[in-house]
């Protein structure tokens, strides 16, 4: 079943995703965590009414109590798990995918991730022996609200923001709602676009990282003389920012402002980055006294070593920031309030803040079509063992005036490669010798 993939659940509804779907996932689920009380929550998508009575009925039959939560976004599901005490949770959405997908994202207690290799696997497993019985005991649904509790919880990092104009683009998913309680007594000057949460997502799709996502975005800003735009994905898991200048910011050089804010009173606390960030991040971190660790790409993988190694941040390129203050998890909005108020710490615009962080010239991430990934991959690190050799995820080779990462994609056939050097010249001349390499 190619919808169980290595963070959540993904397909389109209703051909691969369907009700009778749902069902078996939340037997499936109970049966597998063997727990007494699951919270439900669910984004604004198509569908998302069936797939929570198929759910829903799932797990009930199977004897488990169901907490839930309505519409809501995925940081405030796990906040609900956390919040409500429960032994898990279940958040139906298909995050930044296109209309036409639904989902489910799996949590355990304290909104662990449960990804391919702990519990997804298994109960993709259950699914397909399909051995559930007939119901005994079974649960019962409560209906509990907690978004008052939500934005309560995130109105407490507010420092006192400075005036601004600001334009946000919630991209008609779930951070709208929340984002509209959270400014009300701010003196931020907010200009809303699409802020009405809508399945059809009919103003453009609900991921930033496509830059036709944020022409609109774009567009009112130059409108409204606006000093920062802020772009949300479909379920506010992450975000996006355009300064002044219309420069949309590498999502490394915003881990590297957020670390800034939380090391300015946190001296020696561990910030980790994934290893496709700049070589940037890693010198910020140290420059702010704080313990650099770089991680493998992917919220299951960066959540895990974020608990091991205690550490209070961290940030991904695809625009996921996750926190120790929201107990290990990834949220949008609590990665917008950061940057507010590193704006006002620093009184500078955003462009301001990351004209410093310009200093080595980045790829992007390239992806190749490749068979055999793992013979290529050798074959880089065989090419390029002079330099310092990692396999932390997919292929790493540090050299002292230029890197590259080339990882495999869990879901298809590509290599994905990104690369930095110390000039543009010498990064364009790497990157043509290792594509020649990967595609050759």
């Amino acid at each position: 079943m190619g919808i169980f993939k290595a963070y959540d659940v993904r397909g389109i509804y209703p051909k691969e995703i369907n009700k009778e779907l749902a069902y078996k996932i939340g037997r499936a689920f109970v049966q597998f965590l063997k727990v007494k009380q699951v919270v439900v929550g669910r984004d604004c998508r198509l569908g998302g009414e069936e797939l929570y009575d198929g759910l829903t009925k799932g797990i009930t039959d199977e004897g488990a109590d169901v907490i839930n939560i309505g519409f809501c976004s995925s940081p405030s599901m796990y906040f609900a798990v956390n919040f409500l005490n429960a032994p898990s949770g279940i958040m139906i959405t298909a995050s930044h995918n296109p209309k036409e997908y639904n989902g489910f994202k799996f949590t355990k207690e304290k909104a662990i991730p449960l990804s391919g290799d702990t519990g997804i696997k298994n109960i993709e497993n259950l699914v397909k022996e399909n051995k559930f019985g007939e119901p005994k005991e079974k649960g019962k649904i409560t209906d509990k609200d907690i978004s008052s509790d939500y934005v309560a919880f995130l109105k407490k990092f507010i420092k006192n923001w400075k005036k601004i104009a600001v334009v946000i683009d919630s991209a008609n998913g779930m951070a709208g709602p929340f984002v509209s309680e959270l400014i009300k007594d701010t003196p931020l000057e907010v200009t809303k676009l699409f802020f009405e949460p809508d399945g059809n997502f009919p103003n453009h799709d609900p991921n930033p990282l496509k830059g036709e996502s944020l022409v609109k975005l774009r567009e009112k800003m130059k409108e409204v003389k606006a000093e920062l735009g802020v772009a949300f994905d479909g379920d506010a898991d992450r975000v996006f920012f355009i300064t002044d200048e219309e420069e949309i910011v590498p999502a490394d050089f915003i881990t590297c402002l957020i670390a800034e804010e939380y090391l300015r009173d946190n001296p020696g606390e561990t910030v980790l980055y994934d290893l496709r960030s700049s070589w940037i991040t890693k010198e910020t971190i140290e420059e702010n006294k704080g313990k650099p660790s770089m991680s493998r790409v992917g919220h299951a993988f960066i959540k895990g070593q974020m608990r091991k190694e205690n550490g209070i941040f961290a940030g991904e390129l695809s625009g996921h920031f996750y926190f120790r203050d929201a107990f290990y998890t990834d949220s949008g909005i609590l990665a917008f309030i950061m940057i507010m108020n590193q704006i006002y710490h620093e009184n500078k615009k955003l462009s301001e803040l990351i004209k410093p962080l310009k200093k080595y010239f980045a790829s992007g991430e390239i992806n190749s079509e490749v068979t055999y990934k793992e013979v290529k991959m050798k074959e880089l690190a065989q090419i390029y063992k002079d330099g310092k050799v990692s396999w932390l995820d997919g292929v790493r080779v540090d050299f002292d005036d230029w890197w590259f990462n080339v990882r495999p994609s869990n879901t298809e056939p590509l290599l994905r490669l990104n690369l930095e050097a110390k000039s543009k010249e010498l990064m364009e001349e790497k990157r043509d010798e290792i594509l020649k390499v990967i595609r050759g």
